[in-house]
């Protein structure tokens, strides 16, 4: 990679963690609370926001996706895929949680604890429907708030942008087939078109547009890159509230009346999380990868593009559907844990160095 290329990655990777960000579980609560608010005072107003609909895609909540990844998307720069040869051990680690690991046990966690364990607990009629959400989440391997989390590691930035460009490269042709796979095999039918209509909508033609709007920026030099970056970096987070806003209005009464399936379906996205990141963190430690490597490759196993999983599952099942909240309780629940996560990477650096080289 050049140095005009390194650049780039730079700012993007060490960028410290955002106010918006770093109090994003008390946001979300927030958009639960105005959510269900607005939801009860403008039934009206939803319902006809509900109805915005072409081809199964609500065109509100399309637009708003797109505000929330293209930001994020621009930062990825796919010349970092050239920078996988240097750590292949690091790199290895990350595709075998992310693709070969994850989806598969996180399939297995909610058909264990959702239709099993806390069955009792669930409305019967959206168990497959929290399922369907659990296995989005998972699919779906984080973007943006990686560099975050790497950065509060000291992770090494080239290696954090070259496994996320890997990773987004690998999303666009492997969601659909492995979203379409987990739930066959969990017995959730599968509507396959708009499956593929939500990856084109929301993997495809967004990394397109962010790729060519990343172009003209650097055409531009590196400081007005670096100036827009920073003006649109609160539009993902502030979409993303948008559209919590819009999901809880139509299914907060819903979740009021029974608050212990926010709960419930916390525990297994919480063992994942730690399950991933332990199982990342180890192996890298095993095959000789150096702590900074080994850090971003754990949390990015650990943590998921919540903002593409949201998407997909109101595309698929609705607003109203078991399987929108299951992702939502995604996002309420991953900075705090998260950043439970890079504490304890960051505090066993001592016994991760002790390995044997």
């Amino acid at each position: 990679m050049s140095a005009g290329n390194n650049a780039v990655v730079e700012p993007a990777a060490h960028a410290p963690i955002s106010f918006f960000e770093r109090y994003l579980t008390l946001w979300v609560f927030l958009c639960i609370v105005a959510g269900v608010t607005l939801g009860q005072w403008l039934p009206n107003l939803f319902q006809a926001i509900g109805r915005l609909q072409v081809a199964q895609v609500n065109l509100p909540v399309g637009l708003l996706i797109w505000i929330m990844i293209i930001p994020m998307l621009v930062k990825v720069d796919f010349a970092a895929l050239g920078e996988i040869r240097q750590h292949v051990r690091g790199i290895g680690v990350t595709l075998f949680v992310n693709w070969l690991v994850k989806p598969f046990s996180m399939a297995f966690l909610a058909w264990l604890f959702i239709r099993h364990l806390f069955a009792e607990w669930l409305p019967a009629g959206q168990i497959d429907s929290y399922m369907a959400g659990l296995i989005l989440l998972a699919a779906a391997p984080c973007t943006a708030m990686v560099f975050v989390w790497s950065r509060l590691t000291n992770g090494d930035p080239l290696f954090t942008l070259s496994q996320v460009a890997l990773n987004d490269t690998i999303m666009v042709f492997a969601f659909a087939p492995i979203v379409a796979l987990l739930l066959g095999l969990s017995s959730i039918t599968v509507p396959w078109a708009t499956l593929l209509t939500s990856v084109a909508l929301y993997i495809v033609i967004p990394v397109i547009l962010a790729q060519l709007w990343r172009k003209i920026l650097l055409s531009k030099g590196q400081a007005h890159f670096e100036s827009t970056m920073a003006k649109i970096a609160p539009w993902s987070t502030l979409a993303l509230l948008a559209t919590l806003v819009l999901l809880f209005a139509f299914q907060g009464v819903e979740i009021l009346k029974q608050p212990l399936v926010i709960a419930l379906i916390a525990v297994p996205i919480l063992i994942q999380v730690f399950f991933n990141a332990s199982l990342a963190y180890g192996l890298n430690r095993l095959l000789g990868e150096k702590h900074n490597i080994a850090c971003p490759s754990a949390l990015i196993g650990a943590s998921n593009f919540f903002e593409l999983a949201v998407a997909t599952a109101i595309s698929l099942f609705g607003f109203e559907s078991g399987a929108a909240l299951a992702t939502v309780v995604g996002v309420l629940i991953e900075v705090p844990v998260m950043l439970l996560v890079v504490r304890i990477v960051n505090r066993s650096k001592g016994w991760y160095d002790r390995a044997s080289y």
